[in-house]
């Protein structure tokens, strides 16, 4: 399609019913109550000119273009900062502001670069635009004077150039940064004609808390602030829109491309999820899709020790089909299996799930989700009846009170975090439980209510203690239990027990009574509280019982059902919600229907024409232990590098080493390709056409700005291998896949590429009964009817500190970074990202010797590695705290066979650590050696996968 140019209204959109009505330039229009004069005029087909406004900022009233004419009032008021009045009679075009107008952008142009045939921003330039369409002919004022002509460009950003001798001093990157990011990175400088945009203390932009995440560059009206990929590549002339491939936030974005070349990504305005915000991710770091280290070839070998032979797609799909029968004619239907990846498409997710029922002939098949979220399924399934989250996105906006429990929303899911910081400006209180004190506890203009800050592991028990406050406290919303709940008094009684309250358990939890009691009464005091969680709730022993406890927390308070309430995993992947959906888990078809289901077995072996197994295949934890026993020998990976994410690396190892054919398909060869015999060429998000579905159950269309780079589109090679083992599977298209997904899942039933096209998204369900989705779930009625409490015991974990392993070891992310680093440490992002460091509080560091920056040795029971140490008091005594993005650098410690009682997902987040000093008597040379430390030969892998 040609460069979308989405309109522009100035002013941001009132709420409320349409009942004022104005004339502006003889044409009447009816807008809501508090809409400013600039967009009634926009709405009405005219553009008043404008430099300081834009519609996704509120009104400041600086730039003095938008002057219009009021009848009965004096003066040229800013039509930006008026507010419509009924019947008001607006000219927008007379002498008089043509004549104000011109002399206003004469003074602008006296000290702006006249380079404008060269400018990177040449056809997409506000200024430029503005000058046209008030009619400016000459500037009488010289370059004689003092001017900004000479000021130093600042370059340091890899993203993006400051050209401050450009700069209009419109303020629109600096509220852009307060209002849409909220991270106040940007500030006005100086007084008059020294007025100037600083970034922090008048630091670079890379140096300073600028986070990169774009806001401030699409606010600029001018090429001061400006893409270097523009700058480069020029202007681009289309566009396609689509979805992020990184966090569960499934922001929209406009693909900008020059002929085929990708220019920028732009944020899409209409965006459900994000509406026209972004992150250094999703706004920057696309260059790993044309990386040089990137395979394009598919690539086979007969084993590990031989070297790759690139081949023809028709010999690699052959050598898959063949080696998996022979397989199976040896050692029976159950030997093969599949992992799905969350980074893929629903269709491609599908289609592989697809593949291991009907050719397989098994359910082995298994998702990434299993070791990060697959207790928000068990849990939310058990109580509410629906594995998803309750809530959209803007729903945050209605919160009172928001918890959040182990989740870092400003660094794993910023976009959302943007969403609410702003509610938190406005009034909404916040309660932070993490034994890390994230950016969120104390940010600008933000700062939590309270920070519970529970030690590693005791989740359930901190959960318990709240519901003991609301129980014993009288706190119950006793109205909404009776009505839509059952199992409350079992439960009631069960937290009500004394060694369930805050005093009680404030030796286990390390969270002092009084403040847990207070935030429990914040929480059930308000008319509406959510809750926001991670992985730090769901990658614990107990993870399900976590998810379950929350329920019960939020249940038991009424905050179900409605906007500003609920129970809302914020999911690490772009698609997790999606994987787990299309019937990825071994016990489940799509929708999460168990496989041992006659009637739902059925709907599935008529459409695919194959008799299906009704007993659930295997765990990936299973296939594992099965290849280590010898009766599980053939696995094809789909886009995930478990000999990287999985814990217990050994046991991954040994396993994918007993393999007899191992096939990989991937964008690059990963740690598991090792182990390879086949290697796939995958498609990036750029290449892929379908669907992701996000978080919030949104279903976003993901459209291809390029063909795909090896020839095939993902879906098709797994279609392609089915059909070569016997089972003929072919699609026209992804929109096919999905009308069958439709045909076969209930909560599908009514999406469509059609309908994602004319609705821009959707949240399921998404049926009949709710054609246009449903963004709020549980409203008059749980999915499972009644709302269930489940009593949720407190288990210590297994993984215990010893005067040997003394530190508890705690996992998270970073804001430029995602998952295991495969995609952003091919981008510009390693700019503020070099290395995994180890934070550990400053006791812990005495005691050991350690000073900030020292290389130190992080070791578990099952292995060690080597990182640097960054001395920190965000960390309590007894935490020590790292990222997992790169493997190189140090993230590797090896995490223990503990797993989550219900769904196996790995208990990453608690792992028993020493850390000493690496080389005692070397300090100071080590010192002096930045960059990458290479890990132990025993080291393990990542502490966790998002």
């Amino acid at each position: 399609m040609t460069l979308l140019k989405e309109p522009d209204f100035g002013t941001p959109e009132r709420p409320g019913a349409a009942t004022v009505s104005v004339e502006v330039d003889g044409l009447s229009v009816t807008v809501p109550e508090g809409t400013s004069v600039m967009r009634a005029a926009a709405l009405a087909g005219i553009d008043v000119p404008k430099l300081c406004a834009t519609d996704s900022l509120e009104p400041f009233g600086s730039c003095r273009l938008c002057l219009v004419e009021i009848d009965g009032r004096r003066g040229t008021p800013a039509s930006c900062t008026t507010p419509c009045g009924e019947g008001m009679i607006v000219r927008t075009q007379t002498p008089k502001l043509e004549k104000l107008r011109q002399g206003v952008m004469e003074l602008y142009i006296s000290d702006h670069p006249l380079d404008c045939l060269t400018c990177s921003a040449n056809g997409d330039c506000e200024l430029q635009d503005v000058a046209g369409a008030v009619g400016l002919r000459q500037v009488r004022y010289g370059y004689e004077g003092e001017n900004h002509l000479d000021a130093e460009p600042d370059t340091s950003n890899p993203y993006f150039d400051f050209s401050p001798s450009k700069c209009i001093a419109c303020s629109r990157c600096v509220r852009a940064c307060g209002e849409i990011q909220g991270t106040f990175a940007l500030t006005i400088e100086g007084r008059g004609f020294d007025s100037k945009v600083a970034a922090s203390a008048g630091e670079s932009f890379l140096d300073s808390e600028c986070v990169s995440c774009g806001a401030c560059v699409q606010a600029c009206p001018t090429a001061t602030l400006q893409e270097k990929s523009v700058v480069e590549l020029g202007m681009p002339s289309r566009s396609v829109i689509t979805t992020c491939a990184y966090c569960g936030v499934g922001c929209s974005f406009k693909a900008e491309l020059r002929g085929d070349e990708l220019v920028r990504m732009v944020p899409y305005k209409d965006g459900g999820a994000n509406e026209g915000h972004s992150c250094v991710k999703g706004r920057f770091a696309f260059g790993y899709a044309t990386h040089p280290d990137r395979k394009l070839k598919p690539m086979v070998r007969e084993k590990t020790t031989d070297p790759w032979r690139e081949v023809e797609w028709e010999e690699a799909i052959d050598t898959v089909a063949t080696r998996m029968r022979a397989i199976q004619d040896a050692y029976g239907p159950a030997s093969i299996g599949a992992i799905s990846s969350s980074r893929c498409t629903n269709e491609e997710v599908y289609v592989v799930q697809k593949m291991v029922r009907a050719a397989f002939g098994n359910n082995n098949v298994d998702t990434c989700a299993r070791v990060c979220h697959s207790p928000t399924g068990y849990g939310l399934k058990q109580t509410f009846g629906e594995s998803a989250g309750t809530q959209d996105f803007r729903s945050v906006a209605e919160a009172d009170v928001i918890m959040v429990i182990g989740a870092n929303p400003t660094d794993a899911h910023p976009v959302f975090a943007s969403r609410m910081k702003r509610r938190l400006r406005e009034g909404a209180e916040l309660i932070v439980v993490d034994p890390r004190r994230i950016d969120l506890v104390r940010s600008p203009h933000v700062e939590a209510a309270h920070h519970l800050q529970l030690k590693p592991s005791t989740n359930v028990a901190v959960i318990n203690s709240i519901a003991h406050v609301v129980v014993t406290e009288g706190l119950v919303d006793r109205g909404f239990v009776a009505d839509r709940c059952e199992g409350f008094e079992e439960w009631a009684e069960f937290v009500g027990r004394p060694e369930n309250s805050p005093e009680a358990t404030e030796p286990v939890t390390g969270v002092p009574a009084d403040e847990l009691r207070a935030a429990a009464r914040l929480y059930a005091a308000a008319p509406n509280a959510a809750i926001y969680y991670g992985l730090g709730v769901t990658e614990h022993s107990q993870g399900s019982t976590m998810v379950m406890g929350m329920a019960n927390l939020a249940m038991a308070c009424g905050n179900i059902g409605r906007e500003g309430v609920g129970v809302n995993p914020l999911r690490g992947q772009n698609n997790v919600q999606g994987s787990c959906d299309m019937g990825s888990f071994p016990h489940e078809f799509t929708a999460y229907r168990h496989v041992s289901d006659d009637a739902v077995r059925t709907v599935f072996e008529e459409l695919w024409g194959r008799e299906l197994l009704a007993e659930p295949g295997l765990r990936i934890p299973n296939m594992f232990d099965a290849a280590i026993g010898g009766s599980f020998r053939g696995l094809f990976v789909h886009g995930e590098d478990i000999a990287q994410s999985d814990p217990n690396l050994q046991h991954v190892s040994a396993a994918l080493a007993a393999m007899d054919l191992v096939v990989v398909q991937d964008l690059f060869l990963n740690e598991t390709a090792k182990f390879a015999h086949v290697f796939l060429p995958g498609a990036s998000f750029l290449e892929k056409d379908g669907t992701f579905t996000n978080a919030e159950r949104r279903v976003n269309r993901v459209r291809s700005v390029m063909k795909p780079k090896s020839g095939k589109h993902e879906w098709q090679i797994v279609c392609e291998i089915a059909t070569a083992m016997g089972y003929p599977m072919s699609y026209d298209d992804p929109g096919r896949i999905l009308n069958e997904i439709a045909q076969v899942t209930p909560t599908f039933q009514g999406v469509s590429f059609e309908l994602l096209d004319k609705l821009g998204s959707v949240q399921w369900p998404c049926n009949d009964a709710a054609p246009q989705g449903t963004p709020t779930m549980h409203v008059d009625e749980f999915t499972r009817g009644k709302g269930r409490f489940v009593v949720t015991a407190y288990v210590p974990t297994d993984e215990r500190t010893t005067a040997r392993y003394p530190l508890v070891l705690t996992t998270g992310r970073i804001l430029s970074q995602y998952n295991v680093g495969a995609q952003t440490r091919r981008t510009g992002n390693v700019a503020w990202h070099a290395e995994d460091v180890l934070e550990l509080h400053p006791l812990d560091a005495e005691n050991r010797g350690i000073t900030d920056g020292d290389l130190v040795t992080l070791a578990s029971r099952v292995g060690s590695t080597t990182l640097r140490a960054k001395v920190s008091d965000r960390m309590p005594p007894g935490v020590v705290y790292t990222t997992f993005h790169h493997p190189v650098t140090g993230a590797n410690v090896v995490t223990t066979e503990s797993s989550d009682w219900a769904t196996n997902c790995p208990e990453y987040k608690v792992t028993a650590v020493q850390v000493g000093l690496a080389h005692p008597l070397e300090r100071h040379a080590s010192e002096a050696v930045p960059g990458p430390v290479s890990k132990d030969a025993g080291a393990g892998r990542l502490a966790g996968v998002e």
